[in-house]
């Protein structure tokens, strides 16, 4: 808990300060509520976008005849973006002194960028056919390239977008912890709003009759719908960040004048997030490495979970025979309704954060407690994949062909059940970790914007290490989705136990003092 003394302490400058804490306004008074919220719901234009790829992608990527080898590629765009835009963006956004605020350009600019992302990655068939591919190539190389392109830029303009609303959010809050963990509650909310939205879109599988000019001769159906939803992303997206950067502003950086206080050259970029990191203090670093574990038991599960639906608890095969393929795609719907289970558990749990805190006695209990809910839901699914594997049952018809049973309906709901329960760690993954690095980074030597994005790299790097390492690891374990899976249970435990036992509470989950009146104190009672 911080004292009076360490408050002073940390205002009065000194030489081993890095520029950038000199370069930070005071946090300003905290925003009414309807603010923070128009800023949040961002989130939910962003996400539609994700859930869309997620539910419309494969059979496009089959269209286009990208090579399995790519695949790697593509994917890893994500954290190789994120690792590095997300702290320039970042860093720049703590120190730009534009007339419209620090945030709101680089929101505007990732909001543009989606948007012509998002249009290279619909259009890219009928770029590709318009550049020479024929339709009847198996591999449509000009329309990989237009598509990767656009996917890279997806990648960049997000991490463009999301790290300064999410320091936007925190500028919104001001001094106040309370109100910097629900502003992220809202964020996580409106990402579940957007996973709805788009998973409900992607499952409707005539939606290009609104707008029929998206079918063309080198767009099927599947794409033509891609291109609707994505059509109807845009707008969402534009229509949020337009309200909200129009309604909310922002207090431009003021020049620093004293000399003493104000380096006149700028340090560069990378000596700057290299001194954030060396800057960081303790409870940064352990917010880290729970953070990181966190992720590493995530990223198997959402990686492949639709997969696993597909492969262990359906007994389908992506690459086997025409039944096989017809039990996995079966699977892989029943993943895609578990996602929408999920959505909907993310989205009221996100709204709760603040009451079940209170009632579990902290916000760093919390999210140990649902670390250990994550544990045991990925244990569970061993379970689940057993169950399935002894009940395996099939049929064969009068003319000799084999029929694939599904699985018991026991075990599709246990299955179901998994999907929908990890929508409360999920809940907490989104907003906690991102609330505390804001309330963290308030005593360290770096703004919200880098403070976010060297937590940021607490996400990519392990995803990155998941991305190549659970295929190899998933192999050398006997195949199947289960070893990855086993592993972030592991991860999820040892996160848990991290955050109980390690890491701080911030102010507001600890009593304020009580004086000899019988009233909390000035500083305490501000700081909640």
């Amino acid at each position: 808990m911080e004292s009076t003394e360490a408050g002073a302490a940390a205002a009065a400058p000194t030489k081993n300060q890095s520029s950038i804490e000199l370069r930070q306004p005071p946090p300003p008074p905290s925003s009414p509520m309807w603010k923070i919220v128009l800023v949040a719901s961002i989130a939910a234009g962003v996400q539609f976008g994700w859930a869309l790829q997620l539910s419309l992608l494969t059979p496009y990527v089959q269209l286009l005849g990208i090579p399995h080898k790519w695949s790697s590629l593509i994917w890893l765009c994500g954290p190789i973006s994120g690792m590095i835009v997300q702290p320039i963006v970042g860093f720049h956004s703590d120190t730009c002194k534009s007339r419209f605020g620090r945030r709101r350009p680089f929101i505007l600019a990732g909001a543009v960028l989606v948007a012509i992302a998002v249009f290279l990655i619909g259009y890219a068939a009928d770029i590709g056919h318009a550049a020479g591919d024929s339709v009847t190539d198996s591999v449509k190389t000009r329309a990989i390239i237009i598509f990767v392109i656009g996917f890279w830029i997806l990648d960049v303009a997000n991490n463009t977008l999301q790290g300064p609303c999410r320091a936007l959010l925190a500028d919104l809050s001001g001094s106040s912890n309370r109100k910097t963990r629900t502003a992220n509650s809202f964020f996580s909310f409106f990402m579940a709003v957007g996973n709805v939205l788009g998973y409900a879109a992607g499952s409707y599988t005539h939606l290009y009759h609104m707008l029929p000019f998206t079918k063309s001769k080198a767009c099927d159906v599947y794409c033509a719908n891609l291109k609707t939803c994505f059509f109807l992303s845009i707008a969402l997206l534009i229509t949020l960040t337009t309200i909200a950067l129009f309604y909310v502003t922002e207090r431009r950086l003021e020049e620093i004048d004293d000399k003493e206080t104000a380096p006149s050259t700028k340090d560069p970029f990378f000596s700057e997030i290299f001194g954030a990191l060396k800057g960081l203090q303790k409870p940064m670093w352990i917010l880290l490495a729970v953070t990181a574990l966190n992720w590493i038991a995530w990223f198997p599960f959402l990686l492949f979970d639709t997969d696993w639906m597909g492969r262990e608890v359906y007994g389908g095969n992506s690459k086997g025979s025409a039944e096989e393929l017809r039990v996995y795609n079966n699977g892989v719907r029943a993943g895609s309704l578990g996602l929408m289970l999920n959505a909907i558990v993310l989205g009221f749990t996100s709204l709760g954060v603040e009451v079940l805190a209170k009632l579990i006695g902290g916000v760093k209990r919390l999210w140990g407690v649902v670390n250990f809910l994550l544990a045991v839901s990925l244990a569970f699914t061993f379970l689940i994949t057993k169950l399935a594997e002894s009940n395996r049952r099939s049929v064969t018809t009068a003319g000799g062909a084999t029929h694939i049973l599904p699985p018991p309906v026991g075990v599709k709901v246990g299955a179901l059940a998994i999907f929908t329960v990890l929508g409360i760690p999920q809940a907490i993954t989104f907003s906690v970790p991102f609330a505390m690095a804001s309330i963290f980074s308030r005593t360290s030597a770096a703004g919200q914007g880098l403070s976010l994005g060297v937590l940021n790299l607490a996400i990519v790097v392990p995803q990155m290490l998941v991305s190549l390492l659970s295929g190899p690891f998933d192999a050398v374990c006997g195949g199947g989705n289960m070893p990855a899976f086993m592993a972030g249970a592991v991860a999820a435990a040892l996160s848990g136990i991290i955050a109980l036992t390690l890491l701080p509470s911030t102010t507001a989950d600890v009593p304020p003092p009580i004086t000899e009146a019988g009233t909390a104190t000035a500083n305490q009672t501000n700081k909640y």
